[in-house]
Parts: structure tokens; sequence; C-alpha cells
């Protein structure tokens, strides 16, 4: 059993906190029961894992699993296993994962989604569990976003991280325009003075493109963009929550396509 916060593993562990060393080092912690499980159930290779004692005994299968998914396991002391993790109250085991290569994003997205300096992680981690609810086959974010391998992004995803498999893009309008050029309309969404989002024929390839909650999208984004539209709110409301926007017009978009069959 590791024991010791001066373990030199468990200091390189730690570092992984930060955004730099997982970049670094290309790796990342997945933290709780349910993220290994996840992470487990969709093939996502695991590193290593550190569990106390108390967690293995009460999990003796994942355990059992998690052995023959991850090239090391440890059992760690509860100060240890709170050492290594970012949560207040960790339930007892971490994984670490390594940073696959980027898959390639979609050629002619049928439901896609994509967001501009998105810096809230738990807006990130909403918007991919949104993605997959719908059956998104693409989420991007621009370069500018948070940094999709940030512990509150994958908690927030409830595990749909591993199924979705976000991307970042350095040229978001660029992208845009490449998904255009393939007979994607691209739908761009502003808080006043456009169509209300119902009006759109959304049957068609799309990609539903979202800004920054406080700027909105860029200039360069919206000038890309085939239609500009909005969720009509009451007056006194200013603007919704990112990820509740990206749900209200992705299942439109799935209503409308049902009721087309």
């Amino acid at each position: 059993m590791l024991t010791s916060l001066k373990n030199p593993w468990v200091k390189e562990l730690r570092k992984l906190h930060q955004s730099k060393h997982r970049r670094s080092q290309q790796q990342f912690l997945v933290e709780g029961t349910h993220l290994v499980q996840e992470a487990i159930a969709t093939g996502y290779p695991l590193q290593a894992i550190c569990a106390t004692a108390a967690w293995q005994t009460h999990h003796g299968d994942l355990w059992a699993q998690v052995q023959a998914h991850s090239e090391r396991h440890e059992i760690v002391s509860p100060e240890v296993l709170a050492a290594i993790a970012t949560t207040q109250t960790p339930d007892g085991v971490v994984a670490i994962a390594p940073l696959q290569p980027a898959i390639p994003l979609p050629r002619q997205p049928q439901l896609g989604l994509a967001v501009e300096a998105i810096q809230d992680p738990g807006n990130v981690g909403t918007l991919i569990r949104t993605a997959a609810a719908v059956g998104s086959d693409g989420l991007c974010l621009s370069q500018n976003s948070v940094d999709l391998t940030h512990p509150k992004v994958l908690r927030a995803s409830a595990g749909q991280w591993f199924r979705v498999t976000p991307q970042t893009t350095a040229d978001l309008p660029q992208q845009l325009a490449t998904w255009q050029a393939q007979d994607c309309q691209i739908l761009a969404t502003a808080a006043e003075g456009a169509l209300p989002y119902w009006q759109i024929d959304l049957t068609v390839p799309t990609v539903l493109v979202l800004g920054n909650e406080g700027a909105g999208l860029s200039p360069a984004a919206i000038a890309i963009a085939d239609h500009v539209v909005a969720i009509p709110m009451a007056n006194a409301v200013e603007s919704l929550n990112v990820g509740i926007a990206a749900a209200v017009i992705l299942f439109e978009a799935i209503r409308q396509r049902q009721a087309a069959l």
C-alpha cells in the first residue's frame, strides 16, 4: 500500500491537476467509480488505477476489471488518494488515462455541435452530455475554450466524454466553412435580432454553433452562418446557460427529424 505523499509517483500524479502537465505528459485523471466504469465500458485505455482498500472491498468485481484493463494498479491510503484527486470528497478510486490521438472530425456532420470560447468546464461537460443524448456525430471546440481534460469537464459529462470524444480546432471559422462546403447547414445563435430557432429546417445536415455566454459568437463565426437563430425568452431574461440553449435547439432538430419519418 502506498501511504507516503512524498512518493515520487504520487507527486507526478498530483501534477496532473494542472493543464500544462496534462498536456506535457499526455495524461489525465479519471476520478470516481462512475467515470472508471464508463472508461472500461467504452474500451478507453487506462494506464493505472489507485484505490483505497475500502473501495476495493466494496467494488470487488470492478477491481478485477480494472486490474485486467490497466497496466498498473495500486492500493493507496485515503490520504494519498485525497492528494491525487481534485475533488474534496473522492469516492475511493482515481485512474490515470492517456490522451488519445484526435479522431478526425466528420466530413459532413448530420447533427453537429460547435462552441466558441467556452471557459466554464461544467458547461462544456453539459454540452458533451447533451451531444451524446441527441446522438450528435461531432462536437468541436475553439482552441480558446477550456481544456477538454479538465477534471470538471469529465465529471460534468457524466461519463459521456468517452462516448462523444470532443475535439478542439485551431480555427473554428475555417472548420465551419469546410463543413459548409460539404452542404452542411451552419446555424449560429444570437441573443436577439434573429429568427426563432423552430422556423429553421433542421432535418438537413446541420452544425449548431454557440458562443460564450457573455460575449456571444465572434463576428467571424456569425458571418459564415447560413442562419442566425435565437431562443425567444421573457423580457427580463437576458440569456440561457449554453448547455440548456444547445439542448433546446438540438432536441428541436430531433423532433423535426422524427416528424419527417
